[in-house]
């Protein structure tokens, strides 16, 4: 995470501020007027309608009108210094730059899987959906993912019981995928000639998404396109109407899923829980409450009961836990806690 900041900024005083979730098609704004205070003027904007990031700011304050010294975004995208070029989007700009130019005192950028691991502990039971397993162990780590334009990964540990927790950084998305059997092994022998390097972003993306169907229909009938599908939401109406090849893509998608979900779980010993955002997830929900998907979770040969105890939390909709985390990361930053093991 950066922050670029005008000098000492008290964090009691950093409210009004702008809080955000920056991806690789949308950039979503809201306002938070003071501590532990419910989010306001809440916006979607399509980030290709924007030259750069700072012009998306600048629209979304003219539509609120409301004064802020202080703003706070989880971006897609690794958060190492005072630039910031995006993985899956042409947007590149110096933070320093748009704080000048927005004219505030403080300004914090970080990875958004990570502002979405330090809200973690605000969602309320309606806005998850457990997928086996058992309560979770209290003080345990969690671990987080999620396709949508990329793959986000992050997690999060208790340093005492009662104390605040610390997310963890990474790029956990760009891991090497595995196959599981030789139905898979075929399937990523065929993405390695065409790209080289699998990684599990590649496949659990919405471009993976689409990605996994082209290759299904190509397997099913050489001869023959993928219906013209180059969107997810295509494949997934398709899925929806009973198309058998969309339907084997999403099952496939989220057998994968599930598994780079157990390789987090017990990469991080995340007791606590595995919670699945992103764009796509709350999409395929139906696919991942087949048995087949806990099954694939806990295929961890000798420590499938160590898996089966660790629930999985479907998470709704995850942009007021991702945009009140990066506002705690504000708060601590302006504290001076540290927030990040990376940073």
């Amino acid at each position: 995470m950066y922050l670029s900041s005008s000098g000492t900024v008290e964090a009691s005083l950093a409210f009004p501020r702008i809080l955000g979730d920056v991806g690789g098609t949308n950039a979503r704004f809201a306002i938070q007027r003071g501590p532990r205070c419910a989010l306001e003027r809440v916006e979607k904007l399509a980030c290709d309608d924007f030259a750069d990031f700072s012009d998306a700011l600048s629209h979304y304050r003219a539509l609120i009108d409301v004064p802020v010294k202080a703003a706070a975004f989880g971006i897609a995208n690794p958060v190492n210094g005072p630039d910031l070029r995006m993985t899956n989007h042409p947007w590149a700009f110096s933070i320093e730059a748009v704080r000048r130019a927005q004219t505030l005192e403080a300004l914090l950028f970080l990875n958004d899987f990570t502002a979405l691991s330090l809200g973690l502990e605000g969602i309320r039971e309606g806005e998850v959906t457990q997928i086996g397993g058992g309560p979770g162990q209290p003080g345990a780590a969690y671990a987080i993912l999620g396709p949508g334009t990329g793959l986000g990964v992050s997690g999060s540990i208790a340093v005492s019981p009662d104390g605040p927790r610390i997310a963890i950084s990474g790029e956990g998305g760009h891991v090497s995928l595995a196959a599981s059997n030789d139905d898979e092994a075929v399937l990523l022998s065929q993405l390695r000639r065409q790209f080289g390097h699998v990684s599990a972003e590649r496949v659990l993306s919405g471009a993976g998404l689409v990605l996994l169907h082209q290759v299904i229909c190509g397997q099913a009938d050489p001869g023959a396109a993928a219906k013209g599908v180059t969107e997810p939401a295509q494949l997934l109406s398709l899925a929806a109407e009973q198309d058998p090849h969309a339907q084997a893509a999403v099952r496939q998608f989220a057998q994968f899923l599930a598994s780079v979900a157990g390789d987090l779980a017990l990469t991080l010993g995340a007791r606590g829980g595995v919670y699945l955002a992103g764009g796509i997830s709350p999409r395929i929900q139906s696919y991942l409450l087949e048995p087949a998907f806990r099954q694939r979770f806990e295929a961890k040969g000798r420590f499938k009961s160590y898996l089966a105890e660790i629930p999985i939390w479907l998470i709704h909709d995850a942009l007021e836990p991702a945009l009140l985390g990066a506002s705690e990361a504000l708060t601590r930053q302006l504290a001076q806690t540290p927030v990040c093991k990376n940073q």
